[in-house]
């Protein structure tokens, strides 16, 4: 998000706008006295890092009309004319409901679970996957050292994404999603079969909302008798260096949503379509859903035999 907010700075200063950050995203906006200008040098050495310097909260008071007219008369007393917001389908909710009170706004997609229509990726879930990638590549060693079942858990509590693409990646045996119901005993059968190929070790990635890890860790040992170890990787998933990928996007996009507010668009959301960075209705971003990867998926169950 940090390259975002960085792109969007620049590339506003650059069509003589003044900028100003909101720290705490909505609730900061309902609050009042939480922005300030942002010059060149503001956002100078902030794009290598994880996190974002505005801060984020939730706000639940703003689900409220009254904290979004609330919000938008904010605006106008500070002199602030549009608003570029950056995150997920609820943040868009509320920069749509801003949109309907006349405040010209323009989304970014950043949020891990890359499960945000209209765009085929979003910031963050690039580093996530390899925040996760370097995570189970070191727990093979520990697996094939002592010749265990490792049962990983990463986010994803509606979307397997996560789960799934660090699951091909990482060579996991067994990847168990959301959109998908787990049959155990195959994967048991699956796994009993590679210990009869002498394989020494096994990895299944669990995203959260999908199952618990240590309900899942539990019973793969009851059904295969295997050794079975539990690792949560929590937090750790949303923090670290932003890879270059992810800098790339913010900065395409921060650019991207500032022009599109300079040539007097409102309402849209800067989203990635192949190579390109197109303009997206914003409600688009959540009404309906993504479309689950079954081809993805069905990749995962070839790959790990």
């Amino acid at each position: 998000m940090n390259a975002a907010i960085r792109a969007v700075v620049r590339a506003g200063i650059s069509y003589g706008m003044e900028v100003h950050g909101i720290e705490r995203g909505f609730s900061g906006l309902v609050g009042g006295d939480n922005s300030r200008v942002f010059d060149l040098g503001a956002v100078a050495g902030i794009i290598h890092r994880g996190g974002t310097i505005l801060h984020t909260a939730r706000s639940t008071e703003f689900y409220e009309k009254e904290a979004q007219e609330q919000a938008a008369r904010r605006m106008l007393e500070a002199g602030l004319e549009s608003l570029v917001v950056i995150g997920g389908s609820g943040s868009f909710r509320g920069a749509q409901a801003l949109q309907e009170l006349g405040v010209k706004v323009v989304g970014i997609p950043a949020t891990i679970d890359h499960d945000i229509p209209g765009t085929d990726s979003s910031i963050g879930f690039d580093t996530a996957v390899n925040t996760i990638l370097e995570a189970i590549t070191r727990l093979r060693d520990t697996a094939t050292s002592h010749e265990r079942i490792f049962v990983v858990e990463v986010m994803g509590r509606e979307s397997g994404y996560i789960a799934l693409a660090a699951g091909i990646a990482g060579g996991a045996e067994a990847i168990i999603i959301p959109e998908i119901k787990p049959d155990l005993d195959q994967i048991c059968r699956r796994l009993l079969e590679g210990i009869a190929r002498k394989k020494t070790h096994s990895l299944i990635l669990v995203a959260e909302g999908a199952a618990g890890a240590y309900d899942i860790g539990q019973k793969v040992h009851q059904k295969t008798g295997l050794e079975t170890r539990v690792v949560v990787l929590g937090h750790i998933q949303r923090g670290g260096t932003p890879s270059a990928v992810d800098r790339l996007l913010g900065s395409r996009m921060g650019a991207a949503a500032v022009t599109l507010l300079h040539r007097g668009y409102s309402g849209l959301m800067a989203a990635q379509r192949g190579t390109e960075i197109v303009a997206v209705p914003l409600a688009r971003s959540f009404i309906g859903g993504r479309a689950f990867p079954e081809d993805l998926y069905e990749l995962s169950l070839v790959l790990a035999r």
